[in-house]
């Protein structure tokens, strides 16, 4: 497979490299510091166009491809993975999940909002006790007549406390199992959501993550996603997708990373010579450049089958698996190259290197998609979508 960009994508690449280094990386060591969201840099990114990348320009969207998506999202979080979580969820998630499977006057309503960025989405799924196991909802919709009431407690929210519309996963058949489960938009002024206190993490600190608690939370009919039943499919669709999303954001920390070592080794001497010159890094930036290579085929591979409109739910895994687990040893490495200063802040890699671990949890486990992979390969499916 070899991916060819057009003129659109190397501006949008450009521009959104250019938008990381100029607008996100001043300020970044203190917000990942103090737990600040990037509420400025936020809004600038929706005047930019970043967080509606995907969405038809009748709805105020970029119209683009997911290409494009893919490599604004690996420039953005070489440097700020706050931010480019935001954009990949509310992209990923909440646009894509909207747009494809909503009706016509749930997009006019809330799709301008959102990818102008006056508003920002939040994907509700996971909870206390159903986080890789989404078929445990204990979050419940109770249908009463022209609206549901919809009470429960959802888990690691991101964009818990800034987003303005939830897309609320919830169970309201429980004798249906997954086919009694729906998806509903929420907006975040109805009374009875209620938002708890933001969680102090390792990595993303800037992240606005949050649990959210809805209590006898009225929301009419029309707000929801699809036929009765149709919830958790919703949710296992724009899940695939949004793994493209994170592996992209997987691939742009180890390549941050890389991109930090490479100046770091050849401007830091040792023995007389730059540290690049000695053979025991020169293989460790060989051995960096080759497994990014690797990973970001990977996710240019999926992306690709997806502006295709072919099934690409197993390359979306192997993408998201291959990238993560990429970029937390490439971070190590990162900040191995740099010795003592690797382990301060002020180089960003060590930063970089905790940001890395969420990659391999968050939107399905490295052992989730280890999973679907391996069902694809007991089946003889391994190869059908490329």
């Amino acid at each position: 497979m070899v991916t060819k960009f057009s003129e659109e994508h190397l501006a949008v690449k450009e521009a959104a490299r250019n938008f990381a280094q100029q607008e996100l990386l001043p300020g970044v060591i203190e917000r990942d510091k103090h737990m600040l969201f990037a509420t400025d840099q936020i809004k600038a990114m929706g005047e930019m166009g970043f967080l509606g990348m995907m969405v038809n320009e009748k709805y105020g969207g970029g119209g683009m491809d997911t290409l494009s998506y893919v490599l604004a999202m690996e420039e953005i979080s070489k440097i700020d993975n706050s931010c480019s979580v935001c954009m990949s969820v509310n992209n990923s998630l909440v646009c894509w999940g909207l747009e494809t499977y909503g009706n016509e006057e749930q997009k006019l309503k809330y799709l301008p909002l959102l990818t102008s960025g006056e508003w920002i989405g939040a994907f509700c799924l996971s909870e206390p006790e159903a986080g890789s196991d989404a078929t445990s909802q204990r979050t419940t919709a109770i249908d009463n007549g022209d609206h549901y009431i919809i009470n429960g407690t959802k888990n690691w929210i991101t964009n818990g406390g800034s987003s303005s519309l939830h897309i609320v996963i919830a169970q309201t058949d429980p004798d249906k199992g997954h086919k009694g489960i729906n998806a509903f938009l929420v907006e975040t002024s109805w009374a009875g959501v209620e938002i708890g206190a933001k969680e102090d993490k390792l990595g993303i600190r800037g992240s606005d993550t949050h649990t959210i608690m809805y209590n006898d939370v009225k929301v009419p009919k029309e707000n929801r996603i699809g036929e009765d039943g149709f919830g958790f499919k919703f949710a296992m669709k724009v899940l695939s997708g949004g793994r493209i999303g994170i592996a992209a954001q997987a691939l742009g920390i180890a390549a941050g990373a890389y991109e930090l070592s490479v100046k770091y080794a050849l401007e830091r001497e040792a023995f007389g010579k730059p540290i690049a010159k000695h053979q025991a890094i020169a293989f460790k930036l060989a051995d960096m450049a080759t497994e990014i290579q690797a990973a970001r085929l990977l996710v240019y591979n999926s992306a690709r089958l997806k502006d295709l409109n072919r099934n690409y739910d197993m390359a979306s895994s192997m993408a998201k698996l291959f990238a993560a687990e990429t970029a937390m040893k490439q971070t190590v490495e990162a900040v191995q190259i740099h010795g003592g200063y690797g382990y301060v802040k002020e180089y960003h890699v060590e930063r970089l290197m905790r940001d890395a671990k969420i990659t391999q949890i968050y939107e399905g486990t490295s052992e989730i998609q280890r999973m679907v992979i391996s069902r694809s390969v007991l089946t003889g499916k391994l190869y059908e979508e490329f």
